[in-house]
């Protein structure tokens, strides 16, 4: 973290304007938040600034409005929901910057909050319009980052506006980027990669950045039976990218060049068809799947030999089911090692950082999401990171 201010190295903030770009592209269900997660990461950095004397004012997106006004769209359908979070009152403000802007930062008391419209009513926006980033930065006398999930869009209020003021990464932001450095940048190692989900081709830039980053890469999900068939495994009618198998030989070519093992299941859960505990549903080798059989989990066997696996790892990144983990039986393996990295982690030999949409579910399925060292809830930013990509909302940071 060394590369970046924190709220740790601000001054003296009584009265300053600070910008503050949160995540509030909530969940909605009759009108109301059905999940305040990010609004609850948000919280320790909105409290902070407000309660040392600033005027805060959150910039937000909410939905995909593509530079037009909806009613639908606005900020003001979740500010109850972080009210109530933050349990404060807050304005709302119904611009981003000009004469309404301004007079509501004068009737805003030090240590009140202010919610800025959706930030992509506007196509500069989008757009990194740097006029329009000059016009929101002209209320403000510092800015806050403190959505990470918003990290690999460069936009105005996500990269823009950190080249026009003072600017500081949050602490969720803060939490994440050393969540990330102590997986990735500078892991104790040996690092394990589990990385599984139904397609090879939407994660073959994280298997390509992996192999030279762990000593283990696990693959699970569907996109491990594209590898199982590049072995020459039948893989029946499972899921399966035929056409990628060259690419899965490479990718395994290039780990043991780097030292990495790759491991793939060699006993599986199939059945005839995907459905809740079906009837023909068996455990099996890899080469006795039949051909009318689908791959839809991996066997018990499998997820003992990989718990032994990170009993000898020091690190371990997570993203993306073992198998279709939404469907009884086929979540047994996820859970299974998921409980597995939970106990080493909390007993301290191992530091586990997990993050996407399906990864989360599955965690809290197993229900163990709160205890791996760091579970990451952005979707987009955390692939493109574990694709070893420089995220713009992120080098806009750095010191």
């Amino acid at each position: 973290m060394s590369n970046f201010r924190t709220l740790d190295d601000l001054g003296d903030i009584t009265g300053k304007v600070a910008l503050v770009r949160v995540d509030l592209n909530l969940p909605m269900q009759e009108g109301r938040a059905s999940d305040v997660t990010r609004v609850e990461a948000a919280k320790p950095t909105i409290l902070e600034l407000a309660d040392k004397g600033a005027k805060v004012l959150l910039l937000a997106h909410f939905g995909r409005p593509n530079g037009q006004r909806y009613s639908t769209m606005s900020t003001s359908m979740v500010q109850g929901d972080v009210e109530r979070v933050l349990d404060r009152e807050i304005m709302f403000i119904p611009e981003l910057s000009g004469p309404v802007v301004e007079q509501s930062i004068g009737i805003l008391g030090n240590g009140d909050i202010g919610l800025l419209d959706n930030v992509r009513f506007w196509p500069g926006e989008e757009a990194n319009d740097p006029e329009f980033a000059k016009a929101i930065a002209a209320h403000g006398d510092f800015y806050v980052n403190d959505a990470f999930s918003a990290a690999h869009r460069a936009h105005a209020t996500t990269e823009g506006l950190a080249h026009l003021l003072p600017a500081y990464a949050g602490r969720a932001m803060e939490a994440e980027l050393k969540a990330l450095d102590a997986a990735l940048g500078n892991p104790e190692t040996p690092v394990a990669a589990v990385v599984g989900g139904a397609k090879v081709s939407s994660k073959l830039d994280v298997l390509e950045n992996l192999v030279g980053k762990v000593q283990h890469l696990i693959i699970g999900g569907g996109m491990a039976n594209t590898f199982l068939a590049a072995r020459g495994v039948d893989v029946g009618k499972s899921l399966c990218e035929h056409e990628l198998t060259d690419t899965a030989n490479k990718i395994m070519d290039t780990a043991d060049h780097a030292g990495c093992t790759v491991h793939l299941p060699y006993d599986v859960v199939v059945s005839k068809e995907f459905a809740a505990n079906p009837p023909s549903l068996r455990t099996c080798n890899v080469h006795e799947v039949a051909a009318d059989e689908m791959i839809l989990d991996i066997g018990p066997q499998a997820v003992e030999a990989l718990g032994d696996v990170l009993k000898t790892c020091r690190t371990l990144v997570w993203n993306g089911p073992l198998g279709a983990f939404e469907t009884e039986p086929f979540d047994t393996a996820t859970v299974a090692l998921a409980k597995t990295a939970a106990a080493l982690t909390e007993s301290g030999t191992l530091t586990s950082v997990a993050g996407g949409g399906d990864t989360v579910a599955a965690l809290a399925h197993a229900g163990v999401k709160d205890d791996f060292t760091f579970v990451s809830t952005a979707g987009g930013a955390f692939l493109e990171w574990m694709e070893g990509k420089d995220l713009p909302g992120v080098a806009a940071l750095k010191s």
